[in-house]
């Protein structure tokens, strides 16, 4: 008898960071590999940007914490994810990968389309790492 592949999660692995999409992977993040400086900068000015304030919901935010812009950027990131710009997605991966340490995976479920885009929710995790999908070994009786 084979298993189906099952979605595991592990306790934490600092070293990376994961974007999960319905339970599947869209993008992973090796903290251990440097940022260049061009795409650091970008990140300072995305900072310099949400400093002037950001809109999360309903909600102007003047002077955004950190977990606000996070969660700003998460946003960000799924939505440019559903609409297949994946260059500016990495830009945001990045970003929650290096101004967020513990930050483990951003989970999005639900359907996406412009008349149903309250049936998406993002969850930041903190408390537990993405592993991915393993194939179980068939288990045989004698």
């Amino acid at each position: 008898m084979q298993m189906d592949q099952q979605l595991t999660e592990t306790k934490l692995n600092p070293d990376m960071f994961y974007v999960v999409l319905n339970d599947e992977p869209l993008l992973e993040f090796d903290r251990k590999k440097p940022v260049p400086g061009h795409q650091r900068q970008y990140l300072d000015n995305m900072d310099s940007q949400m400093d002037q304030g950001i809109q999360l919901g309903n909600d102007f935010i003047e002077s955004p914490n950190p977990l606000q812009r996070s969660q700003f950027v998460a946003n960000s990131l799924i939505n440019l994810l559903l609409k297949d710009e994946y260059s500016t997605a990495i830009a945001m991966c990045t970003y929650l990968a290096k101004r967020l340490p513990d930050l483990q995976q951003v989970k999005a479920k639900g359907i996406f389309s412009d008349s149903k885009k309250d049936e998406l929710s993002i969850e930041l995790v903190f408390d537990r790492s993405y592993e991915k999908a393993q194939l179980e070994k068939p288990i045989k009786f004698h």
